[in-house]
């Protein structure tokens, strides 16, 4: 009988270390996928100033423009936790979408060959970085999913899981689903 026991036991503690360490697998998932994010990020703060300062040359009266995505660049890099983070990027995107809007303005710029340059470099990267998010979004998916999900529902907290956010646009997405005003 006591073997019986013993067997159970150490079933379940088998069971739970399966369900514990399949937990840690999908945290480290997400985390993987937010260090993506953050080499995308890296990399976009690091082209933009070469951007912002081939516009300057172009569009001195632009300066609030100019000034808001160099801004919105020193709060990515100052952004320490993940929520930070997610708001820092969110006010970036929201700064180079007025920077599009703005260059349309300035037809010889977009005929600068370093501008065009820098454009498409930008552009790709913020496709790399919309790919980026979309894992990271997966894979909170699935860590909140198994959280969630029975039978680790039962000890996913007491392991010190939590169900985490995705990124979103937050506020931002207000803004960015008005139609934007061209002036020129």
């Amino acid at each position: 009988m006591l073997i019986v026991f013993a067997a159970v036991v150490f079933l379940l503690l088998i069971w739970l270390m399966l369900i514990y360490n399949r937990l840690v697998h999908y945290r480290n998932l997400r985390k993987t996928a937010f260090a993506d994010i953050d080499v995308q990020l890296q990399q976009r703060y690091d082209l933009v100033p070469q951007l912002v300062e081939t516009v300057k040359g172009y569009a001195n009266h632009e300066k609030s423009l100019l000034t808001s995505i160099t801004e919105a660049r020193a709060n990515v890099l100052s952004a320490g936790s993940i929520a930070e983070k997610v708001n820092a990027d969110n006010s970036m995107t929201q700064a180079l979408s007025g920077l599009r809007i703005a260059m349309e303005a300035y037809p010889d710029l977009k005929a600068d060959q370093n501008f065009l340059q820098l454009q498409e470099e930008l552009a790709d990267l913020e496709n790399k970085l919309a790919a980026s998010r979309r894992y990271f979004n997966s894979s909170t998916r699935e860590l909140n999913t198994s959280i969630e999900s029975f039978p680790a529902v039962l000890f996913s907290s007491a392991f010190g899981f939590k169900k985490e956010p995705m990124f979103d646009l937050g506020e931002t997405r207000v803004i960015l689903e008005k139609p934007r005003e061209i002036k020129f």
